[in-house]
């Protein structure tokens, strides 16, 4: 009996010894893991953020039936940081709003702060530029002709354009007094091409210009135009030319000059063309030694007319001495 209870003690005192050895293992090892945890805890957080810059449009808070403000930018740059997952989700969508309030603004300049709405609250941001200047003026509305403007010498010679026509006959123009008050025209600038020879059927851009036909800073409604240019072939006929050489310094010189082409189109007026029954075509041959090919470019002065269809022609030079 007596060894039996000295048996239990014994297992008692050793359970004991292992608890102990336990609880300093566990005590010891626990900062380490805390550490480590907090470590990577620390570098995820510094690595999942991102900065990125954002164009956005700027609106403006303004009572525009009564104001016309003009100065201010069209975009603003957004520089945000925050969470890389949030930054993407922010720059793709974009659902927020940057915007300038002129509320209680009245007319004059004034230098107004920029602003947001609908960032997320765990972002940080800053526009560049922080503020803008804007000019608030009272806002009027009048109306203009229409006017088409195309550059004539872009019309082939021996083509005659006609009545360039518009489909907008006045437009609506709006912005401040002391803008409006420097419109003298308003055109519908249509782009004609080099050598054109056929009608132009085009969308134009409309413009408001002053005495030094430069451009107004107003709104023009519509801001397009579809405009018609009639281009039409004018008097002509067909004639032969009559090659000859040009710069010949030694009466013993001469020349033979070829040409595939025995006939052109000839344009002018009734009374031009009437005395024409061929067309002179003078070629340089100073600096040909034996033979020659060369492009030359019919004279319209030295005919008296206003044009041909081809313009130049392709000749060929031999020196017969």
């Amino acid at each position: 009996m007596k060894k039996f209870l000295l048996n239990n003690w014994a297992y008692r005192l050793l359970a004991l010894v292992f608890a102990i050895l336990l609880f300093l293992y566990v005590g010891s090892s626990q900062p380490s893991t805390t550490s480590s945890v907090k470590n990577n805890s620390n570098s995820t957080s510094l690595t999942s953020n991102r900065s990125t810059t954002i164009s956005s449009q700027l609106s403006l808070t303004v009572n525009s039936n009564k104001y016309f403000v003009t100065g201010y930018p069209e975009k603003v740059q957004l520089h945000i940081t925050g969470p890389s997952a949030l930054v993407t989700t922010t720059a793709n969508t974009q659902n927020f709003k940057v915007y300038a309030d002129l509320s209680k603004l009245g007319v004059g300049t004034h230098r107004v702060r920029i602003q947001q709405e609908g960032l997320n609250n765990d972002l940080r941001y800053r526009f560049e530029p922080a503020t803008i200047k804007v000019d608030i003026q009272p806002r009027k509305t009048v109306t203009y002709p229409l006017q088409v403007k195309y550059n004539k010498e872009n019309i082939a010679s021996g083509y005659q354009p006609g009545n360039a026509s518009a489909d907008v006959k006045n437009v609506k123009i709006t912005g401040t007094s002391d803008q409006i008050n420097r419109i003298k025209t308003v055109v519908a600038q249509l782009n004609v091409p080099q050598n054109a020879k056929s009608s132009i059927n085009s969308q134009a851009i409309v413009e408001a210009l002053d005495s030094k036909q430069n451009t107004v800073n107003v709104v023009i409604t519509p801001a397009t135009a579809d405009v018609t240019l009639p281009i039409t072939p004018g008097n002509s006929k067909e004639l032969p030319i009559k090659l000859e050489p040009k710069g010949i310094t030694d009466d013993n010189e001469s020349f033979t000059l070829t040409s595939a082409t025995k006939r052109v189109r000839v344009f002018g007026t009734q009374a031009q063309l009437k005395k024409l029954d061929s067309i002179k075509v003078e070629v340089d041959t100073s600096d040909v030694r034996t033979t020659k090919t060369k492009d030359v470019e019919l004279d319209s002065k030295l005919n008296n007319v206003k044009g041909f269809d081809p313009d130049r022609i392709s000749v060929k030079v031999n020196r017969n001495n």
